[in-house]
């Protein structure tokens, strides 16, 4: 993968990085809310773009991805610049894997979601996802002037979002040294880039920051083996439909208390990135000051629906720290739902 981050990439070296990998025709996919940008980096590309199609969706729809494909293969495209958030960055992965077409993502939130072989589709109510070196990004543009209109509610919880992926690395079963260095610096990047955006969106010096820490966090998630925090989000996400970084920002302190006691070294390593001595309160607690949901159920989550999303989350095999019965998977979903502050402690992980 080929990196480039500065101010203006987005329209100014967009069009080489198609042009280094050969393509000729590539389509241009985005969400209707970034259809503006994505079609300013259509005209950049010129007689290189093939069309715009902004039909991205949260979650990535089956349905969706299917119509993406059909569009790929009829305006005869042989690659895909994916210009967007994490739902247009998906959208991208789906027709890369079906088609095997490259992929070029144009980030324009801090999901992270453009460093990594994970793709995820959403059908019958279930969110899947897998890894496929295909769908990883041929080039990724970073540029901080797409990211200073983004609001900021959704910079904080895109960035916690990516704070997620960084969290999980630190104690996922293939974690290593290496990774551990860039979650760290990941974290420490992000967290303290948001406080800035929040005070001022429109620092350039901040949203690159925030880009460089989403770069980090989501190379760590592109590297390891996701966790409790990453089955949970799905399961919320892809069966009930919550928002995506929303779901991240709000559930994360919680899945990291929960893990605590059987990470002792992540946890270190994120109290160092936070300047604290209690991680999963100091995550809830800033991303709340920023004004980023704190409760499932502000979210639109039910209590009826607590038990069988428990049993989702318990029912499926996933690497993490600790073993996750259904009561334990309900007891953080429980304490997420509420939105009360999380505890850290060796025996007692949830307050």
């Amino acid at each position: 993968m080929r990196v480039v981050l500065r101010p203006g990439a987005s329209v100014t070296a967009t069009a080489g990085e198609v042009e280094r990998l050969g393509l000729r025709r590539v389509l241009v996919v985005s969400g209707a809310r970034g259809a503006d940008t994505a079609g300013a980096v259509a005209d950049s590309l010129g007689d290189l773009c093939a069309g715009v199609h902004a039909q991205a969706r949260m979650h990535v729809p089956a349905e969706v991805a299917d119509r993406a494909v059909e569009v790929a293969r009829e305006s005869g495209a042989d690659g895909c610049v994916a210009v967007g958030g994490g739902s247009s960055i998906g959208l991208g992965k789906a027709i890369a894997l079906r088609t095997g077409l490259p992929l070029i993502a144009v980030p324009s939130t801090y999901s992270g979601s453009e460093m990594t072989p994970v793709w995820g589709l959403t059908e019958h109510g279930a969110k899947r996802t897998g890894r496929d070196p295909s769908v990883l990004p041929r080039s990724v543009v970073y540029d901080p002037d797409l990211t200073l209109s983004l609001p900021v509610p959704l910079s904080v919880t895109s960035g916690v979002n990516a704070v997620a992926h960084a969290v999980e690395a630190l104690y996922a079963p293939d974690t290593s040294p290496l990774i551990a260095l860039m979650a760290e610096e990941g974290v420490r990047a992000m967290t303290s880039a948001l406080p800035e955006i929040a005070a001022e969106p429109s620092d350039p010096e901040a949203r690159g920051r925030a880009l460089y820490g989403a770069w980090l966090c989501g190379s760590c998630l592109g590297a390891t083996t996701m966790g409790l925090h990453h089955k949970l989000c799905h399961v919320l996400g892809g069966t009930f439909g919550l928002p995506h970084a929303e779901t991240h920002t709000v559930v994360l302190p919680y899945a990291l208390a929960f893990n605590a006691p059987a990470a002792p070294a992540a946890v270190q390593a994120l109290n160092r990135a936070l300047g604290t001595d209690d991680a999963p309160r100091a995550l809830w607690t800033r991303a709340g000051d920023l004004g980023a949901p704190r409760s499932l159920a502000g979210l639109g989550l039910t209590e009826a629906d607590l038990k069988g999303a428990a049993e989702l989350v318990a029912g499926q095999a996933y690497a993490n720290p600790r073993p996750v019965t259904v009561e334990d998977a309900l007891t953080v979903l429980e304490a997420a739902f509420a939105g009360r502050a999380p505890r850290a402690a060796a025996t007692s992980p949830l307050s």
